[in-house]
């Protein structure tokens, strides 16, 4: 089970919602993909009308809403759009985005680390995108980060675990979930990440570019579910010398 502050969740893949080609093809995905948190753009819904398309196509029994503060461009702008959101019914969930080159879209740590204390003050769980920063990943726990999301790779590049070796180190010292966020690729991305203990990922672009975003889904959760299954199970050690996986002994008969 998936522990973020105090909710738990039997899914370990969180899913987006942009890109899709159809709000139809949206929700067949999200649905195949088993996942329970789902992330909206804050600029893309109206959480004060119950028929604003993907607010009435997903059921918020069944779905955590994680509305994002996508567009961002400082930490006034976030907590504005946080604050505007828990008014209008979005709840305290925030993922904190704060991204102020829209060509990169990478986050801005300072902006982000104050926003994060801000809004953590406030009663808001803020879960951060951030660069993979082990020392960031510290200070956002500090002040009151409910999880941390570093990134794979940029946002929608597909590149993969790019970060893995700073990813690693976050993942050693965390005393909060860390959900690998953005440029997941494929589903040996997501599977690398749970394998070296990743708590989850966050898979937007890769389902819903994909030639069929419902099976791309169903191929995420899987490899999220086998990425746990081994880290859990304890991996083998890496090592540079062959060694033989049969007997090299009590074979005089062959002479």
């Amino acid at each position: 089970m998936l522990s973020i502050a105090d909710r738990t969740f039997r899914s370990r893949l969180l899913v987006g919602t942009g890109k899709f080609s159809s709000s139809a093809m949206m929700v067949a995905a999200i649905e195949a993909s088993a996942s329970e948190i789902v992330t909206v753009a804050l600029r893309r819904i109206d959480l004060e009308d119950p028929g604003d398309d993907i607010m009435s196509m997903l059921s918020r029994d069944r779905y955590l809403f994680l509305p994002n503060t996508s567009g961002a461009r400082d930490a006034d702008e976030a907590v504005r759009l946080a604050r505007m959101a828990r008014a209008s019914g979005g709840g305290e969930w925030l993922k904190l985005e704060v991204t102020p080159d829209p060509r990169t879209l990478l986050p801005d740590p300072v902006e982000t680390l104050k926003a994060t204390e801000i809004l953590a003050a406030e009663g808001f769980k803020v879960m951060p995108y951030m660069n993979a920063d082990p020392i960031l990943a510290l200070r956002l726990q500090d002040v009151g980060a409910v999880a941390v999301m570093p990134l794979g790779a940029p946002i929608g590049t597909n590149l993969g675990m790019i970060t893995r070796f700073q990813i690693e180190i976050i993942i050693e010292q965390a005393r909060v979930p860390v959900i690998v966020d953005a440029g997941l690729g494929a589903p040996s991305h997501a599977a690398e990440a749970m394998e070296i203990g990743a708590d989850a990922v966050l898979v937007n672009t890769a389902i819903a570019v994909a030639g069929d975003p419902v099976r791309m889904a169903r191929a995420f959760a899987m490899a999220v579910e086998a990425g746990r299954d081994a880290f859990e199970s304890g991996l083998g050690r890496k090592q540079i010398e062959a060694v033989a996986s049969s007997p090299t002994t009590g074979l005089d008969f062959l002479k």
